[in-house]
């Protein structure tokens, strides 16, 4: 480790999404920063030479190369060891900063010392708005909404779908519950003081984890819309039925670790009738057009099938 102080590490954890990762570093250099910055990619032993790729195109990033799948959180806490930076940015490798970004969401964080942690704007690759950058927690309401599908008949109702917050396109400046780990900035003394993510988690759910840590120490996260950056969701976790299960884990262990043991019984029941409602439209879709919908009714009978595990959450030995 340089006994260097750097104003930014950047931490960019791979499984097998060699092409997008290195796209990733080009347009990290590419775009650069006026601060003293790294870059640190570890990569999860992944099989399809990405680490040799980074070593042969990027040689001055710190490469990391893990014998194991650590998964997403360890992952992370393992490369945020190495920094001695002032701010950790945590970043996908399914992603391309825009020009600037760097820079605006290291003043905006300066400028902001209450959010603690930051996220920006994110953009699908053919330009439009990519909501997921950030979320309102999960709350007994949100998932009765969920549940029964009405965040989905009025998307654009802060009231019945309150976890998009409506029909917010994420282009103002607002506190938000949970900053998306694909574009997270944290504080590294902050990080440190949090324990980093939560290993519990393997994949999904840790990073709101950590912002609804971060706001019981009085800390309000925030986005900002002057730092952009293009996402492509779920590179290094492909299959619908596999993605999905993880999601659902994370959520019911959110639900443990940040809900009152009364309110626990309630969460699983509407993650029970989330998935077993649209378990039943999937199979009834897949009858009247088996065409378009017999992938979809597979993907949800597969979660249906596995409901005794994602149900228990990350916490099930």
């Amino acid at each position: 480790m340089s006994g260097r102080m750097l104003d930014l590490s950047i931490i960019i954890v791979s499984y097998n999404t060699r092409d997008l990762l290195l796209e990733a570093l080009q347009a990290v250099f590419a775009t650069g920063c006026r601060r003293p910055f790294e870059v640190i990619v570890l990569d999860n032993d992944s099989a399809d030479r990405s680490a040799d790729a980074v070593a042969e195109s990027f040689p001055d990033v710190r490469l990391i190369r893990s014998e194991e799948n650590l998964g997403f959180a360890k992952g992370n806490n393992v490369a945020a060891t190495q920094s001695n930076a002032e701010w950790l940015l945590l970043l996908n490798p399914d992603t391309a900063v825009y020009p600037g970004a760097l820079d605006r969401i290291l003043t905006f964080a300066e400028e902001h010392r209450e959010g603690g942690i930051y996220g920006g704007q994110t953009f699908f690759p053919d330009g439009s708005v990519n909501i997921a950058s950030c979320w309102q927690k999960p709350t007994p309401w949100s998932l009765f909404c969920s549940a029964f599908g009405l965040n989905v008949l009025l998307p654009n109702s802060s009231l019945l779908n309150p976890e998009k917050m409506g029909g917010w396109k994420r282009d103002s400046v607002r506190h938000v519950d949970i900053v998306v780990g694909c574009f997270l900035l944290i504080r590294r003394e902050l990080w440190k003081e949090l324990g980093g993510f939560d290993t519990t988690f393997w994949m999904y759910g840790e990073d709101a984890d950590l912002c609804l840590r971060a706001q019981r120490l009085g800390y309000r996260p925030m986005i900002t819309p002057d730092a952009q950056l293009m996402h492509v969701i779920g590179a290094s976790s492909k299959g619908s039925a596999a993605k999905t299960l993880l999601l659902y884990k994370g959520r019911a262990t959110l639900i443990r670790r940040h809900w009152s043991k009364g309110w626990q019984p309630w969460g699983t029941a509407m993650q029970w009738l989330w998935i077993f409602n649209r378990l039943s439209a999937a199979r009834l879709l897949s009858i009247l057009l088996p065409g378009r919908f017999r992938d979809t009714y597979a993907k949800w009978r597969e979660v249906w099938r596995q409901r005794s595990d994602w149900m228990m959450g990350y916490d099930r030995v």
